[in-house]
């Protein structure tokens, strides 16, 4: 069953993250993921949500999900977001 991460990202610091959208799209093609939204424009139909910076990933599964994330491959670009934004992730599984 597919499964999705989304993230909503605030850039605080954009030389560094920089640095991260360069290295982070050839390990989610490594787990099997692919972005269906790398940052366009959101627009707020309902609620208060304000998504500064939309992304949402596919992979073939939770399992896929959990490999890229937690791999020698993407430790330290996370850590390096996480140094140069705030923001949210959330995987949620596919129907």
């Amino acid at each position: 069953m597919a499964a999705y991460v989304v993230v909503d990202i605030e850039v605080t610091d954009a030389v560094a993250f920089e640095e991260y959208r360069k290295g982070v799209p050839a390990t989610i093609a490594k787990y099997g993921g692919r972005y269906l939204v790398r940052g366009g424009k959101a627009e707020t139909m309902e609620g208060g949500w304000d998504p500064q910076r939309l992304v949402i990933l596919e992979f073939p599964s939770t399992e896929a999900v959990k490999r890229w994330y937690f791999s020698d491959e993407y430790k330290p670009l996370l850590a390096q977001r996480l140094r140069a934004s705030k923001g949210s992730l959330v995987l949620v599984e596919g129907v």
